[in-house]
């Protein structure tokens, strides 16, 4: 089923709009992506030594696989909690563009910031790329409501996930395991060269594939930070020389 019309009554009643996101997330092709990824996270949080109490609350405050991949491995690898966090905390650094970019779109004259701070942690791949394509259709005053509901499936989602992984962690061969967290990322990459139609998008994307090789040879420990600041800076050069002509 499509969205309502933007002027449908059917925006008018908050836990219509609400229910709506929810539908959306479970329609998604990203659920399923999202699915696989986390059944990965509950076998690894089970093979390393975590109750499945813990890898719930992870799954629902953290919401990242990689994130959750390093901290499980690196507590279980002997470090301390502090470590651990700052790790986590280094990983997010990626999602701040998602978030200042999403989140404008959600913003209205009367919105306060604390009406933005469930949807700024829902922004993770999976909600960025569903929200910049749903959103235009949601009346705007709306948008908030929506993106709450359609975060909540996708978090639900993942911790079902959690638990099936978890409980199949021993018939879950180790390669199996890896391949479903490689999901997110792949399907992040396709999901950006589908809808990049200028051509600094298409510049970022090929030359941020192009560098990472280069960049890791010198094992800086941020090899996806610094080659994507580099293709991104050079796009730019490129969308705004373009800009000239």
């Amino acid at each position: 089923m499509a969205l309502p019309s933007p002027d449908s009554d059917q925006w008018q009643n908050p836990a219509r709009v609400f229910a709506l996101g929810v539908r959306e997330s479970l329609k998604s092709v990203l659920a399923y992506v999202l699915f696989g990824t986390f059944i990965g996270i509950g076998a690894l949080a089970h093979d390393t030594g975590f109750s499945l109490g813990w890898a719930l609350v992870s799954s629902a405050l953290i919401w990242a696989g990689p994130a959750q991949v390093i901290l499980m491995s690196s507590l279980h690898s002997g470090a301390t909690a502090i470590q651990a966090a700052i790790a986590v905390t280094l990983t997010a650094i990626r999602l701040m563009p998602m978030v200042v970019s999403l989140l404008p779109m959600m913003r209205t004259p009367g919105t306060r910031f604390y009406h933005l701070i469930l949807p700024a942690h829902f922004t993770a791949v999976t909600f960025w790329v569903e929200g910049f394509r749903l959103f235009p259709l949601v009346p705007r005053e709306r948008r908030i409501v929506f993106g709450n509901g359609m975060g909540t499936g996708f978090v639900l989602i993942c911790l079902i996930a959690t638990v099936i992984g978890f409980q199949m962690a021993a018939k879950l061969p180790p390669l199996f395991g890896v391949a479903v967290l490689a999901l997110t990322p792949l399907t992040f990459l396709y999901s950006t060269a589908l809808n990049a139609k200028q051509t600094a998008d298409k510049v970022a994307l090929v030359l941020g594939i192009a560098l990472y090789p280069l960049v890791a040879i010198f094992k800086t420990g941020v090899d996806i930070l610094i080659s994507g600041i580099l293709a991104g800076t050079i796009a730019f050069g490129v969308h705004v020389w373009r800009r000239r002509r």
